[in-house]
């Protein structure tokens, strides 16, 4: 975006000529032809003066967004990672000034008009869509993305993370690696534990005994170590599908008497705040999920503002982050 000094630099005045004339400084004594040159440089470099910013700040603040979560509220108790989601969205319209309304567990409130724009957080149902549908064209995945949709997305891409854990454990030497995850609806496995096994499977160091399936929380992560820990033998290595479920996992295997990582290697996703302080610390893999929330609301309201019809898929950066939980070769 062009600056006051973009424009003074190439019109060879000062900086104060240029924002006299840009801001119709009636007091300003200056030749014609230089007010013309600062008013063309100024409109070919796109200059929004202070009024012109303050109408498209208008503008945008004429919005009212619906985010529908597709879960229970409760769920962001259980795993910060759907907080870090919602704060993400809530701080970017509050900076733009749009009116925003939440939903939850898919249920939109009937009472609700005139929407300009839905951000569908999480995977929901053809009924849900439907409805969301009738309201508006504008909508906005976040947390899930579909490929025959014709909306726009901000996801994560799960699938080569949860292949990126798998090539980094048979690097580090292990050939049975375990699986940890959880479930956006009951039955349905997550991409995370589609690709493990898929992936895992092809390269030989995953099998289907090893992979456990339960819900996002701590509670349900140390409940299905449990399990495994009953079995004779069980993997050296484990991807477990969020920090959530990896510290109820972690309290299950110390209180097994289990080394990490020298008896067991972990690594989970998200890397939310107390990661770095479990012990010991949980390798994982960072997620920016409040862009996501970000993201979402600034592709909604350029959508809007520039009548965009193709469907843009945003995919959120992810870093690993190795702590204690892993072997460090």
């Amino acid at each position: 975006m062009a600056t006051l000094k973009d424009i003074a630099t190439e019109a060879g005045v000062s900086l104060a000529t240029v924002s006299r004339v840009l801001n119709d400084d009636p007091t300003l004594s200056v030749k014609e032809d230089t007010k013309h040159r600062i008013l063309e440089i100024a409109a070919k470099l796109e200059y929004k003066t202070s009024s012109a910013k303050k109408s498209q700040v208008a503008a945008v603040s004429n919005h009212h967004f619906l985010a529908l979560y597709n879960y229970k509220q409760e769920s962001e108790i259980n795993d910060p990672y759907y907080l870090s989601i919602r704060h993400g969205l809530e701080t970017q319209c509050d900076k733009l000034g749009i009116t925003l309304t939440s939903c939850y567990d898919g249920k939109i409130d009937n009472s609700i008009n005139t929407i300009s724009g839905i951000l569908m957080v999480g995977k929901t149902t053809q009924d849900v869509l439907k409805t969301a549908t009738a309201m508006t064209d504008n909508i906005c995945y976040l947390d899930f993305s579909d490929d025959n949709s014709s909306f726009d997305a901000v996801d994560i891409n799960l699938a080569k993370i949860s292949k990126e854990i798998i090539d980094f454990f048979i690097e580090q030497g292990f050939t049975r690696i375990g699986f940890i995850g959880g479930q956006d609806q009951p039955g349905t496995a997550d991409i995370r534990e589609v690709a493990f096994a898929e992936y895992g499977q092809l390269k030989q160091v995953v099998s289907k005994q090893d992979i456990y399936r339960g819900d996002f929380s701590s509670s349900s992560g140390y409940t299905l170590a449990l399990e495994m820990l009953e079995k004779p033998d069980h993997p050296q290595a484990l991807f477990i599908a969020s920090d959530s479920i990896a510290i109820g996992v972690v309290r299950a295997l110390h209180e097994h008497g289990l080394n990490i990582p020298n008896d067991i290697s972990l690594i989970s996703v998200n890397d939310i705040p107390t990661a770095r302080f479990t012990f010991p610390p949980l390798s994982t893999v960072r997620i920016h999920s409040e862009m996501m929330g970000i993201q979402g609301v600034n592709l909604l309201v350029e959508k809007v503002r520039d009548g965009r019809a193709l469907p843009l898929k945003v995919y959120v950066p992810s870093k690993l982050k190795l702590r204690g939980t892993t072997k460090q070769n």
